[in-house]
Formats: structure tokens, C-alpha cells, sequence
């Protein structure tokens, strides 16, 4: 399910002609050098094409809307190997409609001090091209990634290479498709919000359903598609009866297994990639969606509980975005439950009723048959496992009324000091930076939200990268909060989005 595109990343260099022929041979070799060398590092998840030199404000402007009907090319990296008149770029930028990244570097690493004469630094004035490549977008008021460092530096590949996965989810948002099966929870604030702005911000489809036509789905699941899922459960996971008889156990199981398959063929057929359920309205569901959400969250689509569709959405964004990463600890919806406030042992348990995703699992889960008190269906099978340790980022989506807020908590996940033995969900134990006390208040303060979209492996950088391209506020909760500056953080972006 969690497919993308082959994306590919542009390269193009900036020069002009004042220099001569044998300065722009030059600019090509060495343009040609450091997008061969990017793609031979193994650190960028996607490819880097190289594009000839840009000289002119006509070839400008065809590269750039070149890039925008290529439907492969998730944005363009710039770099200025000489000076480039900015004035030639701007028919270009304004009409690009995709990320940018501005790639601040040089082909040398070092000023070579014996040799260096009037020659080369005319051929080699990145510092000085950039700036007034960087002047100008400034002042076309676009957003775009500044990353400024020696092109073979490892340090320097890995933030192309996150600003990559961040474009791509820039990219996908649009198509991200979200069915509401039922409604949100009533009375519940923070799950609703604007769905036409949202669509007009982000791109997203938010859709509702009536219960029962999923369900009709679910109906249609054949017996032997049943049996054949519950021998796969059975295989993978670890079988929990606790006391519990097995045939009765294996039923219980196998409405989940039928849940998943009438789901899945559900969201394929009408082409969605997220969806929320609700305990309040299930219609002739037998239990609450638990184990076959949580598996197919797994697969890669986006989920949020009680109808919180914004949740379900951030949920596929960040599953994209992580896509194919190497060494990956997983990503999963999230709520806030309970905290633990003895000194030095501070943090929240998160968790939910069922639907955590097994992608963050510390090793083999397993499946329980447990009574739920909500939802007035039989007791509903479930995963169950600890999370892995490591840090990791929460992110809330808010609706404000007037604006969205992306709130970005980095966070550090520990084990408990104690086993659960009475708590038969999947749960993760966390301290928020810089500590509980101030990160709850900074979160509570941003209005932030239960439910939050959790990442071990994306960076509070590249939530907000994503922000700043969707034009919303970012607020950052990490080791440098104070509750002083974030109250003034608040009231000085209340002034900007207006």
C-alpha cells in the first residue's frame, strides 16, 4: 500500500557568461562531479539529476517549468557555482510551484592559498553567487531550504537527505485521501476542524462515510480469506489466551482478520490512504476495529481514532516520508493517557484503547482478546507490545479558527520501570523535552492536541520544514523551551498569521 513515486530531485547550477566558454565547461564539470558524487554517497534516499548550466533568463524559466510538469520531479536544488544575475531568475521562481532547496556550497573544500589568483576566484565565488541567488528568492517572498556546507560532507548529505523525504511528503500531501468512517466523537473538540480550508491548505480529501458501507465490505470477506489472514496472525504474532478458550479466541481473532480485508478493499477500491473509525458508531461491526487498524497501519496507511481525521492524515504524511528508510523504527498514531510524576522517573504512558501501529514494536507482539468498555461490541482482538526506546518527535495538528498550528515535540521514549500486566494495549512511555513539567505546559499552552502522529525516525526540522512549505505555524518544544519565550513565541506568530 505505501507506494510513491520513483521521485527524482533536480540539480541546476547557476552561472553566466562573462567568463568564457572555458569557465562554464568548468561549471558543468564540477556540477557534474558533486551530483555523481551525491548519488554515489548511499545517504539520499532519492536520485539527483543533473541539468545543464542555466545562463539565461529564457532557459531559466523552461528549466523550472519543466520541473513543474515532470510528475517524477519532487523539487529543484540550486546552487551558484559563480556569480548568476538574480534578475534572470525571476520569471522562473515565479512561476516554480515545487520545494526548493538552495544549496549553499563550493566546489573546493579549501582556499588554495599557493595558487589562488584572480582566475579562479572569479570561477569559484559560490559565497558570493549565492547571495544574490538567495537576495532575490527573499524577496519574491518564497519559502525554500538553505543548507549550506561542503557537498562531500556526510553531515551535509544527511540534511539533503531529509529535506528529500520532506519534499516528497510536501509532494504526496496532495493526494493524501482520508475516509471518515461514521463521525467524530460528540462533544469533542479537538478532533474537529475545517476540512475545506484543509483541503486548500494541504490538499487533503476528507470524505465521511455511513459505518455500515465499510461494513457491507467487511461482509462480503470470503471464509477461506478469513482463515488464510488468521493463519498469518497466528504465525506472526504471539497467541495470548490467558485463559481464554481457544476456539472462542480464534473467533474473535478472525472478525478482526475479516475487519482488515473488507477494510483494505475498501480504501483501494475507492482510493484512500488514511482513515478514522469511532467507537460510538459502528453499525453492524462486531467489534471495534483494533488489530486489523493496527495492521494496516503497518501497511501504511494513516489512522486517527474517535474521527480525528487531521491525526489520520499527519499519520500517512509521515508514513511517506519515512518510506523505504533504511534501519526505520516506525511511526504510529499516538494519544496521551496518564503521567507518572515521581521525581526523576517523570513521563507520560501513551497508548490507546487498540489502535497503535506494530511498526514502533520492541520486538514480537502479540494478540490479546480483551473486554472494551466502549463500543457495546464483543471484546475486540488487539496487539500488544512495549515500544522501542529512542528519541522521537510528536506532532499535533490544530485547528486555531482562523489557521492551522503544527505543534513538534521531540520527545524521548524509555522503557517503564515496572510491567503492565493488567493493561492489555501497546503502550509507549515518554518524557517530553526538555522535561515533563515544561514540555506539558508548552504543549497544553500551544493547544496541542490527545492524539498526536509519532515518528522515531523524522526530525522536528523536517516537521517544520513541511509547515513552513504549507504555509502554517510551526511551534518547536525541545531542550531550548522556556515558558517565558514560548508564551512570547505564541503571541508574536498570533501577529504574523493573522
Amino acid at each position: 500500500m505505501l507506494e510513491t513515486r520513483n521521485y527524482q530531485f533536480w540539480f541546476c547550477t547557476g552561472s553566466q557568461d562573462l567568463y568564457g566558454d572555458e569557465c562554464l565547461a568548468h561549471v558543468a564539470e564540477h556540477s557534474r562531479t558533486i551530483v555523481e558524487e551525491l548519488n554515489r554517497s548511499g545517504l539520499l534516499p532519492y536520485e539527483i539529476v543533473w541539468k545543464p548550466t542555466l545562463i539565461t533568463n529564457e532557459l531559466i524559466r523552461r528549466t523550472f517549468n519543466e520541473a513543474n510538469m515532470d510528475e517524477n520531479c519532487a523539487g529543484v536544488i540550486t546552487w551558484m557555482h559563480t556569480f548568476s544575475p538574480a534578475k534572470s531568475w525571476i520569471l522562473g521562481l515565479q512561476e516554480y510551484r515545487k520545494p526548493l532547496l538552495h544549496f549553499h556550497t563550493q566546489f573546493n573544500r579549501e582556499i588554495p592559498y599557493d595558487t589562488i589568483d584572480m582566475d579562479f576566484m572569479n570561477e569559484n565565488q559560490s559565497a558570493h553567487g549565492d547571495r544574490e541567488f538567495g537576495h532575490m528568492v527573499t524577496r519574491l517572498g518564497m519559502e525554500r531550504k538553505v543548507i549550506m556546507g561542503h557537498w562531500s560532507d556526510s553531515s551535509v548529505q544527511k540534511r539533503i537527505a531529509g529535506w528529500m523525504r520532506t519534499a516528497v511528503g510536501i509532494m504526496e500531501s496532495s493526494h493524501i485521501r482520508v475516509a471518515r468512517v461514521a463521525d467524530n466523537m460528540r462533544n469533542v473538540a479537538v478532533t474537529e476542524g475545517d476540512k475545506v480550508e484543509a483541503q486548500m491548505k494541504f490538499g487533503w480529501e476528507v470524505d465521511a462515510y455511513p459505518v455500515n458501507e465499510i461494513a457491507g465490505y467487511v461482509q462480503d470477506v470470503s471464509k477461506g480469506d478469513i482463515e488464510a489472514l488468521v493463519e498469518e496472525y497466528y504465525s506472526r504474532y504471539a497467541i495470548l489466551l490467558e485463559g481464554r478458550d481457544e476456539k472462542e479466541f480464534r473467533e474473535h481473532v478472525a472478525v478482526q482478520a475479516g475487519i482488515e480485508i473488507g477494510f483494505e478493499h475498501f480504501l483501494m477500491e475507492k482510493d484512500y490512504h488514511a482513515l478514522v473509525t469511532h467507537f460510538g458508531d459502528l453499525g453492524s461491526l462486531k467489534q471495534l476495529p483494533g488489530l486489523a487498524i493496527q495492521r494496516l497501519m503497518e501497511k501504511g496507511y494513516g489512522f486517527g481514532a474517535e474521527g480525528d481525521w487531521k491525526t489520520a492524515a499527519m499519520v500517512r504524511l509521515m508514513k511517506l516520508m519515512t518510506a523505504g528508510m533504511e534501519g526505520a523504527k516506525g511511526t504510529s498514531f499516538m494519544e496521551d493517557y496518564t503521567y507518572n510524576l515521581v521525581p526523576g522517573k517523570e513521563g507520560i504512558l501513551e497508548a490507546h484503547m487498540l489502535e497503535v501501529c506494530p511498526s514502533i514494536a520492541d520486538g514480537p507482539a502479540g494478540i490479546k482478546v480483551c473486554p472494551l468498555s466502549m463500543g457495546d461490541r464483543e471484546d475486540p482482538a488487539r496487539l500488544v507490545f512495549a515500544a522501542k526506546t529512542g528519541a522521537a518527535v510528536a506532532v499535533s495538528l490544530v485547528d486555531l479558527g482562523r489557521r492551522f498550528r503544527l505543534i513538534i515535540n521531540e520527545v524521548d521514549v524509555k522503557k517503564t520501570e515496572k510491567p503492565m500486566p493488567k493493561l492489555p494495549v501497546a503502550t509507549a512511555f515518554w518524557t517530553p523535552r526538555p522535561n515533563l513539567i515544561t514540555g506539558a505546559e508548552s504543549w497544553i499552552l500551544a493547544g496541542g492536541a490527545h492524539h498526536t502522529a509519532f515518528s522515531y525516525d523524522l526530525t522536528a526540522e523536517q516537521m517544520g520544514d513541511w509547515a513552513a512549505a504549507m504555509g502554517i505555524e510551526a511551534v518547536y518544544i525541545d531542550n531550548e523551551t522556556t515558558i517565558r519565550r514560548l508564551k512570547d513565541e505564541l503571541r508574536w506568530n498570533e501577529a504574523y498569521y493573522r
